[in-house]
């Protein structure tokens, strides 16, 4: 039977901030299933923990280590609103103690992907570039404007990673009538088939691939995969965009084959933000910069919100929860994501 008590639940969203995230109709539902508490004024001490320590749903990413979760008898959900699973929670005691761990991270998949064909479709046409050149005086016209371009349709296409944010990609490059290959060594390829995708070695996406979408996370295994050796094995004038995490990528190593001309770069993200002004990146004409901004827009915060009503309220009923992601055992001590600096 489930338990039927109210639950107290503890929103602490920082980085995020509540109002940017909930709307009054949103708390309002969280408050239905009983108590709820807000904090908001700094950082999560173990005396604001340990007086909210029978809360039975914790909204927020503060670390969670052993001896926390210790103290939260009545605990049944952490659910991240940053987007990311963290190394600050020990998930094994909330494995073994039935207490969920989930994240809101499918709310990006499409604003993602939307900025991410963006950006792919101006490396290959060159628009920002040629904009530059026009305010500048150096501009060139027609064909002259175009000698390095290329279009999109008919086009051999790359992605390594293929969760969610692949997912949502592909759809919008259907109309383009592209070849595209995958590489994902959490997947079978049987699933990457089942999405109209060619299973690849990562050697095969870089070197068939004119244009490589880079969507994974990262992960103890795939820290700095796309290396030196990576970045040489594209064709000379492919392309590459980055929106996932800088950390899958030698970023220096693809700022140098950028600057050399060898490949054309678009990115969203960095290893550290933000970038300083004296950066080298700002200087290299063959990349296009992008300031994290891919997700940050005001209705997917507000899914955040939605999506954790909804799960909080399948909890409440002694149901699964179903619209965040859920971690899971094999994988989530393995991601080595970073929190974001600010909402």
């Amino acid at each position: 039977m489930p338990d039927s008590r109210p639950l107290h639940i503890l929103l602490a969203p920082a980085p995020r901030i509540v109002t940017d995230i909930f709307d009054e109709a949103d708390l309002a539902r969280l408050r239905a299933l009983g108590s709820l508490a807000i904090h908001e004024d700094g950082p999560m001490t173990d005396d604001v923990f340990n007086a909210h320590a029978h809360a039975d749903i914790i909204v927020g990413q503060f670390d969670m280590p052993a001896e926390r979760l210790q103290r939260a008898k009545n605990l049944r959900a952490i659910i991240n609103v940053e987007g990311n699973f963290l190394p600050n929670v020990d998930y094994p005691y909330c494995f073994g103690n039935g207490v969920r761990v989930l994240n809101v991270s499918p709310v990006f998949a499409e604003p993602v992907a939307e900025l991410a064909l963006g950006m792919a479709i101006d490396l290959a046409r060159g628009v920002s570039r040629s904009d530059r050149r026009f305010r500048d005086g150096t501009e060139h016209y027609g064909l002259d404007a175009n000698r390095d371009a290329f279009s999109l349709y008919r086009q051999d296409i790359g992605f390594v990673g293929m969760g969610d944010l692949g997912r949502a990609i592909l759809p919008l490059l259907a109309p383009f009538g592209v070849r595209v290959r995958a590489y994902d060594p959490w997947l079978p390829s049987m699933w990457i088939e089942s999405l109209g995708c060619e299973a690849a070695s990562l050697e095969t996406v870089l070197r068939m691939s004119k244009l490589v979408f880079v969507v994974a996370s990262v992960t103890d295994d795939n820290q700095g995969l796309l290396d030196a050796t990576a970045f040489a094995m594209m064709p000379k004038g492919a392309a590459l965009v980055l929106v996932s995490r800088a950390g899958v990528v030698d970023f220096d190593a693809m700022l140098d084959f950028a600057a050399q001309g060898h490949i054309r770069v678009a990115t969203d993200v960095f290893p550290s933000e933000p970038v300083p002004r004296s950066h080298r990146m700002r200087d290299i004409d063959r990349i296009l910069l992008s300031p994290h901004q891919a997700g940050a827009l005001a209705p997917a915060l507000r899914e955040i919100g939605k999506r954790t009503v909804a799960d909080a309220e399948l909890i409440a009923r002694g149901l699964p929860p179903v619209m965040c992601k859920i971690a899971q055992p094999e994988t989530v001590a393995r991601f080595r994501s970073t929190p974001v600096a600010k909402s």
